[in-house]
């Protein structure tokens, strides 16, 4: 996988963040994804059981900066994601963070 990187909190939880390639569908690109889970195994798994079964955590090279340990941490889900930059510099001004489930959300049939 892309970039990515974790970070261990006073009370003994993680904090993983993953740069992801967007899924197909959705175009050229990746996005930043932000896990809050007891250990960076369970942040991993619960990547997995939402479908993201390729996802892998190797070496620390791009760890989530403080602004994006605060989102994670006040939102409700604990996993977040935007659109991640291109120029690879981390800028909370280019986006909103999302829940997690806007980004697996799939096109509900028509009849």
């Amino acid at each position: 996988m892309a970039a990515g990187g974790f970070c261990k909190l006073p009370n003994g939880t993680v904090v993983v963040a993953l740069n992801l390639p967007r899924p197909a569908a959705d175009g050229p690109g990746g996005v930043r994804v932000l896990v809050h889970a007891a250990n960076r195994a369970r942040a991993l798994t619960r990547l997995r059981n939402l479908g993201l079964r390729a996802v892998y955590l190797r070496g620390n090279a791009a760890p989530p900066t403080p602004d994006e340990i605060t989102a994670v941490l006040h939102h409700p889900d604990g996993m977040i994601w935007r659109t991640a930059p291109d120029n690879g510099v981390t800028d909370l001004t280019i986006e909103l963070w999302h829940p997690i489930r806007a980004l697996l959300r799939r096109p509900t049939a028509q009849a």
